[in-house]
This record gives structure tokens, sequence and C-alpha cells, in this order.
């Protein structure tokens, strides 16, 4: 099984976010450290300043919705479409 969680690294240690349940002790994991400037390369991606604007804004439409508490039933959609 594959899970993701978010979560920061903090003073030598990593502190997730929300803590994952069902999770045994001992379970492997990997770590991906990301840049914490949260800027994106968009040449590396062959993507315009002006094309990421379009971008943002057709999708800030769904950001809401996105958002909203009802959309949580598909954060694991492909660990319950295994059953």
């Amino acid at each position: 099984m594959l899970a993701s969680f978010e979560g920061l690294y903090h003073n030598g240690q990593i502190e997730i976010a929300d803590l994952p349940t069902g999770i045994s002790d001992g379970t492997r994991v990997i770590v991906t450290f990301l840049k914490s400037s949260g800027d994106i390369d968009l040449a590396s991606l062959d993507i315009s300043k002006s094309q990421a604007h379009i971008l943002r804004s057709s999708l800030m439409t769904f950001a809401e919705e996105w958002d909203s508490p009802e959309m949580s039933i598909y954060d694991n959609y492909h660990a319950a479409k295994k059953y």
C-alpha cells in the first residue's frame, strides 16, 4: 500500500500534518523533501508566466468545491477502488 501525507521538517523531526490511522509501528516509509520556497519552475514545465496565469484563473473556479469537506471521500480513492 502506498499513501502520501503532508508534513513539515522541523528541528530534525518530520511532523505529519494529519497522522494516518491503521499504520503499524515499524512500517517502512519514503520521505521526499520539497522545495520550501513554494515557487514552481515554470520553464522546466514548459509553461510561460502568461500560460500559468490563465491556468490559475481557470482552475480557481474549482477551488471552493475542491476544498469542501465533502471532497475528502476522494482522498484515498485508489485504495478504496481496490475493494
